[in-house]
């Protein structure tokens, strides 16, 4: 498995798969052709069906800001290697190709061609989640140890910076109204949220902010603002969400959260390593899902769970997001991406409770419920993973045409 640096990425929304790896993408080869005449970029697939909800024609012209950039969409061809595909050609004065680059946006920011591959730089020896519960088990570790002695000594810095941003987006989210781009006419209900759960107290004023710190970071995400992918920015507001809650009503250390961080980002990694976390590729399971597993990871190991109880808990969430459908209205992070954060976070805390009620022992692992998501994300129909073909997507009347 990769570093926790390349799972938790600081980036603008609304989509890691679908802004910010075509950004990078972008930049690599205008850095490499910066001479040329202009340029045409394909999109294929994923990218080519929600990419305008998406903003990823936005994000490339903006790197070619200066340049002539065609752009060409073709939704109806999806590349063997993965659904989110997109081909840089460059051509000088006499419309000559220079050369073809074909890039694959996977997920989470991260990108890959036709001669690389996701596992060239790991750095664990473990990737399934048993093994390294064995290891823990063995050596008396706990998860974030694991973390601690295979990622270099700046990962404390880096997961610092990382709580921060996530901070910083909740607190804009909240601080923010007014209604979402797109066709949607979507308002923000962050703020509204967070002032109503000031009149509660108890139960429902938590929960109410809970509600609230999810909904400000989602909806940071599709405004296109700064957030931390966890796993995708489309997942984005689960995790923050259930941190900061941890972080408020149980006086959690900064230090605690940050084990937390580096506890959830080992679940998270195992999904994107054994399977995906590309709605394009799986559905939304591999997304809120694997996100509401490490949020149900971080708050039992907040809980004080043990390295058994904590994996029972990520097995929960992942097991019963199953089949869950990547669908959205016009292609824009909103209806359904938005709600499933929230409700997300408040499963994770369910989960705690659930698995530290419990011994730790189970039937399922979260290593085979995760095989069994990604079978099932192959399974699924291609209408049903971030097309907007299938599902919700086709709902009349609550959309502009």
């Amino acid at each position: 498995m990769q570093s926790l640096k390349k799972l938790y990425r600081i980036g603008k929304g609304p989509s890691s798969s679908h802004t910010m790896g075509p950004h990078k993408a972008a930049l690599q080869f205008l850095k490499k052709h910066s001479k040329a005449n202009h340029y045409r970029v394909t999109l294929y697939g994923s990218l080519a069906a929600t990419g305008k909800g998406h903003l990823t024609n936005k994000v490339i012209e903006d790197v070619f800001e200066n340049h002539t950039i065609e752009i060409v969409w073709k939704p109806e061809i999806v590349l063997p290697k993965h659904p989110n595909a997109l081909n840089f050609e460059a051509y000088d004065s006499s419309n000559t190709l220079i050369e073809s680059w074909t890039a694959y946006s996977l997920g989470g920011g991260a990108i890959i061609d036709d001669n690389t591959n996701l596992e060239e730089d790991n750095i664990y020896p473990l990737s399934k989640i048993d093994e390294i519960l064995k290891w823990c088990h063995s050596n008396g570790k706990q998860l974030w140890e694991y973390v601690d002695i295979h990622e270099d000594p700046e990962i404390w810095d880096y997961l610092d910076e990382i709580w921060s941003v996530m901070q910083k987006s909740i607190k804009r989210g909240i601080e923010t109204e007014g209604t979402l781009e797109g066709g949607l006419k979507l308002p923000r209900k962050a703020a509204h949220y967070y002032q109503k759960s000031q009149n509660f107290s108890g139960q429902v004023r938590r929960r109410g902010m809970l509600f609230a710190y999810a909904l400000a970071v989602s909806e940071e995400n599709a405004a296109g603002g700064e957030i931390v992918t966890a796993p995708t920015c489309g997942a984005s507001g689960t995790l923050p969400a259930v941190l900061k809650y941890h972080s408020q009503f149980n006086k959690q250390t900064r230090k605690n959260i940050l084990k937390a961080l580096a506890t959830a980002g080992l679940f998270g990694n195992a999904v994107k390593h054994n399977a995906s976390i590309s709605g394009a590729e799986v559905g939304c399971q591999g997304e809120v899902g694997t996100g509401c597993a490490m949020a149900s990871a971080a708050t039992t190991r907040l809980f004080g769970g043990s390295i058994h109880q904590i994996e029972y808990a990520a097995e929960i969430a992942m097991e019963h997001h199953l089949g869950l459908t990547c669908d959205p209205l016009l292609g824009l992070v909103q209806i359904p991406c938005i709600e499933r954060n929230v409700f997300a976070a408040a499963r994770a805390l369910n989960h705690g409770n659930f698995a530290l009620l419990s011994d730790g022992r189970h039937r399922i692992s979260f290593d085979q419920v995760v095989d069994s998501m990604n079978a099932t994300g192959k399974d699924l129909s291609s209408f049903y993973k971030e097309t907007s073909k299938g599902g919700l997507a086709l709902l009349k009347g609550l959309a502009e045409e």
